[in-house]
């Protein structure tokens, strides 16, 4: 699997690499946004690494200009501390993130779950198509349609739906929910499922304001709905 970092702090981006290699991953690096933008839709890329301050293109304008035509999974990495920020690569289509200075261990956890969610969900065995309630859910090219109309979503967000799809009437806590789709101990908080969420509707939804498929159990968590 290949793996793409994006980071101006060139000594960080070796150390990551030579971690990355160590571990039998192949990767590609790229030191401001325009490169990229180029190397993401020009390389066959696993997962991408994606520092929030860039050059040129900042890290959110590449997420979200990435999104307009991959559902690769992303890795923010950020300086800042601010909620606001996690919060908002998430918005933006990231599926995690990371807050610098963080233990390349802890780096590593994260990239092996996301594509082993992702491996797995494309292994053999698993059901092409699976359909309920109007949303048909393809695992060959990992999109959703409804009504004939194909939605992109990215990694995590096909995750939540998946888990949501196969499992009607069920409710999922925040807690329970980092636990399935994020796949480790994750150390953030629970706002990150409440993004997803909120984006997921946004795609999915007639009205996201007034949601009919995804709905929440008040106090307790989120369920899905067959219409």
């Amino acid at each position: 699997m290949k793996i793409l970092i994006v980071d101006d702090e060139k000594l960080l981006v070796k150390g990551i690499k030579f971690n990355l290699e160590q571990d039998g991953y192949e990767t590609e690096t790229a030191y401001d946004g325009e490169e990229a933008l180029k190397l993401a839709r020009d390389k066959s890329i696993s997962l991408i690494i994606l520092d929030l301050m860039l050059p040129n293109i900042d890290g959110l304008t590449v997420c979200q200009k990435i999104r307009e035509f991959s559902s690769v999974p992303i890795i923010m990495l950020t300086a800042k501390t601010e909620d606001m920020d996690k919060i908002l690569g998430l918005e933006y289509g990231a599926d995690d993130y990371l807050t610098k200075p963080f233990n390349i261990l802890e780096l590593k956890a994260r990239i092996k779950a996301i594509l082993r969610r992702v491996t797995n969900q494309n292994s053999v065995g698993v059901k092409p198509v699976v359909s309920a309630g109007g949303i048909e859910l393809d695992y060959n090219l990992r999109r959703v349609k409804i009504e004939n109309k194909t939605i992109e979503l990215t990694a995590k967000e096909f995750d939540l739906c998946d888990l949501f799809v196969s499992n009607p009437g069920k409710v999922y806590s925040r807690e329970n929910l980092l636990d399935i789709v994020w796949g480790y101990d994750y150390p953030g908080d629970i706002r990150t499922v409440d993004v997803h969420v909120r984006r997921l509707r946004e795609k999915i939804e007639p009205d996201a304001a007034a949601p009919t498929y995804i709905l929440t159990k008040w106090g307790v968590g989120y369920y899905f709905k067959e219409n």
